[in-house]
């Protein structure tokens, strides 16, 4: 065993590596400077003396890697040290792409940004298959976009359109659609998912690819065609001038098509200077912000157990869905009962894709009630 200040390295009797990432400090794992040094010090080793296959997994309950360390992003005094930054992760990420052994990683929880990125530089993915999976590249959230390779590797793994819809967007995707898009090779049952990666290093099938039609669009003759296209679905929402990196993005895939050495050196400079706009330095101090307002706990709030809505508009009746889901009772105020009829049915949609067990979901929606009165 070889132990370091966040990573874990095993090799049990079927001579199988497994490297668990536990960081100190914190409840959830983030791939600061110094945790990726330490992973590629490890992968070194493990290219020296190849194991059977290697797991890669989180020794936090919350979850897989919550993406990179955003606080390192701010202390940037450079555009050449984001470079760096980004640089140095995706060679650590090829080391574990060229390992000469089956290398999976072991997901549960959530895996964003450069978690989900890690794990695309594995040769295969598997999840728990539960409520709580949330797997997605959010980085154009932030004003910026994949940058540890995530934005090759995504279009490699799942084609132009499914890729692109992961990054333009930033939305996280669940369980259900991660496997039919090929994001997870297969999903399991809390409580399974170190037997599962163990029968999937001994037993390794061909990895996955994107069909014949996602990968043709990839070619140097289709992109000018795609390109545009996909500009103009960007632009209805978000103009250039205020938001570039989603056109980054687009700009990345059509000048290398997710190929080559080529495709990894251009998306670290682009992050690079992603770094540098007044979009990115804004989005990034409102996640701080965001992320020091949950740390802070309100001991008036230990108590509730009821809440009460006044409105059943799309807010008011999202807001109160979402209290329901987390366990809340609630009651939805508004004029008419049929004005909170289309809130309900909103709420009723969401129990269902959320929580996916009927018994759970029926006892949502017991929880969530209209109150005209």
């Amino acid at each position: 065993m070889n132990a370091t200040t966040a990573w874990k390295l095993d090799r049990d009797q079927d001579g199988i590596a497994w490297l668990t990432l536990d960081k100190p400090g914190g409840s959830a794992n983030t791939l600061g400077r110094a945790i990726v040094q330490e992973l590629g010090e490890l992968v070194q080793q493990l290219a020296a003396s190849p194991p059977k296959g290697l797991v890669i997994r989180s020794g936090k309950t919350s979850g897989f890697i919550a993406g990179a360390d955003i606080n390192e992003f701010t202390r940037l005094d450079s555009g050449e040290a984001g470079y760096q930054l980004a640089r140095s992760a995706q060679l650590v990420f090829e080391q574990i792409e060229k390992l000469p052994c089956p290398t999976v990683a072991a997901l549960h929880g959530y895996a964003l940004g450069g978690g989900l990125e890690l794990s695309l530089a594995c040769r295969y993915r598997i999840a728990v298959d539960d409520e709580r999976l949330s797997l997605g590249l959010p980085e154009v959230q932030l004003g910026i976009h994949p940058g540890f390779g995530g934005s090759v590797r995504a279009v490699r793994l799942l084609g132009v359109r499914p890729a692109m819809q992961l990054m333009l967007t930033g939305r996280p995707v669940r369980a259900d659609k991660a496997a039919r898009m090929g994001l997870v090779d297969r999903l399991v049952k809390p409580g399974e998912l170190d037997d599962a990666a163990r029968a999937l290093v001994l037993n390794p099938p061909a990895p996955h690819r994107p069909p014949f039609m996602e990968r043709l669009l990839s070619s140097a003759l289709v992109r000018p065609f795609i390109k545009p296209r996909l500009e103009k679905e960007v632009a209805a929402k978000a103009p250039r001038a205020h938001y570039p990196a989603p056109y980054a993005i687009i700009d990345l895939w059509a000048g290398n098509g997710a190929h080559g050495d080529a495709a990894f050196i251009a998306e670290a400079r682009s992050i690079a200077a992603m770094f540098d706009t007044a979009t990115a330095h804004n989005l990034i101090r409102v996640f701080q912000l965001q992320d020091r307002l949950k740390a802070l706990k309100n001991p008036a709030a230990d108590g509730v157990r009821h809440v009460h809505v006044i409105g059943a508009g799309v807010m008011g009746g999202d807001i109160a869905a979402w209290c329901a889901l987390r366990g809340f009772s609630v009651t939805l105020q508004d004029q008419t009962l049929e004005r909170i009829q289309p809130a309900l049915q909103r709420a009723v949609e969401l129990f269902d894709k959320r929580l996916r067990d009927p018994a759970k979901a029926a006892a949502a929606r017991e929880r969530l009630r209209a109150d005209v009165e």
